[in-house]
């Protein structure tokens, strides 16, 4: 779906394929109900090639094709997908007609590996390569008050959770805890941002919001002015139930934000607890981290420092673009040679 996570990879993986003299065609899998518009893609000469994101959702429609392909785990193909019979098999398949499959980190590997060893030889590991630029003429004051924030931004500690709303993000997580938070301090909001996904869950949300004072759900914005938000920002948060590897937080990082996160496999792979982020398991414990990071000038100093060097050092967006222009040769070859 566009504006979440995935498609952010998307849009990422065209420019670096672009750059290469690649032309692409994006198609939401998301919205596809049978493969027939792949196939009449591949029957009018429109592509020769694929790289799904994905390995259920997406990689399902290129199954038995006669394009090669290659694959990039997304997140709850190998966290959730991985528990239900019928898409571990899915998955597999892809696996075996895939010429090779992209994994963010060495966990998911791992994962990937422990569940489809015939797969091994062909997972390569690339973290997510990060470039920010916020827009400069992006009017935040406005943004506040549409968003019904009554606070102004020299007081203001507001706390961004961005995601697509469907359950696997839990975006409620936080969400009694913190209206009980802005009670005692009318100064700190959570901000819930992000497109629809889940059109039930969205109605859910939106119903539950409508009662809580000091969390507000925002409709998706352009992409830069979304990192124009997020470095206004006091902190990021994050309180998925699972994750691939957020780019939101990485993008925290490299924009000096702090990075408030779940304790989960995706979010401890990239966060090291105090030193470059800060991991919760409760929601009690969200709030005594947030405090200590409202309390503490030097503990968040020392987070935003390491961030951007762990960023600097582990994300680098042109080293991501020689992996995909040097992945993708393996589309244009025969297999056999």
């Amino acid at each position: 779906v566009w504006g979440t996570g995935n498609s952010d990879v998307c849009y990422s993986d065209r420019d670096h394929l672009e750059a290469a003299g690649h032309s692409c065609v994006l198609k939401d899998a998301a919205v596809l109900e049978t493969s027939y518009e792949v196939e009449r893609l591949i029957s009018q000469g429109i592509v020769d090639a694929g790289l799904i994101i994905h390995l259920y959702k997406a990689g399902r429609f290129l199954l038995g094709k006669s394009i090669p392909f290659g694959a990039i785990f997304g997140g709850t193909d190998i966290n959730e997908d991985v528990k239900n019979e019928e898409k571990h098999r899915v998955i597999g398949d892809v696996l075996k007609e895939a010429r090779f499959a992209l994994a963010f980190s060495r966990e998911i590997k791992v994962m990937a590996t422990k569940n489809w060893p015939h797969a091994k030889h062909k997972i390569y590991i690339q973290p997510q390569g990060i470039s920010t630029k916020p827009s400069e003429n992006f009017d935040y004051e406005a943004f506040l008050l549409n968003a019904g924030i009554q606070v102004s931004p020299w007081n203001l500690q507001l706390f961004l959770l961005i995601c697509g709303l469907r359950r696997v993000k839990d975006p409620l997580y936080l969400a009694e805890i913190f209206a009980e938070w802005h009670k005692k301090y009318p100064s700190v909001y959570l901000a819930i941002i992000g497109p629809t996904v889940d059109l039930v869950f969205t109605k859910e949300v939106t119903e539950k919001l409508q009662d809580i004072n000091g969390v507000c759900l925002i409709k998706e914005i352009p992409y830069l002015d979304l990192q124009a938000v997020l470095k206004r920002s006091f902190a990021v948060v994050n309180s998925s139930l699972s994750e691939g590897m957020s780019a939101a937080i990485l993008e925290a990082m490299d924009l000096e934000v702090p990075v408030l996160a779940r304790d989960i496999p995706g979010n401890s792979a990239i966060i090291k607890h105090e030193e470059t982020g800060l991991l919760f398991s409760t929601p009690q414990e969200f709030v005594q981290l947030a405090e200590r990071l409202i309390s503490e000038p030097e503990l968040k100093r020392r987070i935003i420092s390491n961030a951007k060097n762990y960023v600097h050092i582990n994300h680098s967006w042109k080293v991501e673009r020689q992996m995909y222009q040097t992945l993708i040769q393996k589309l244009q070859v025969n297999e056999n040679t």
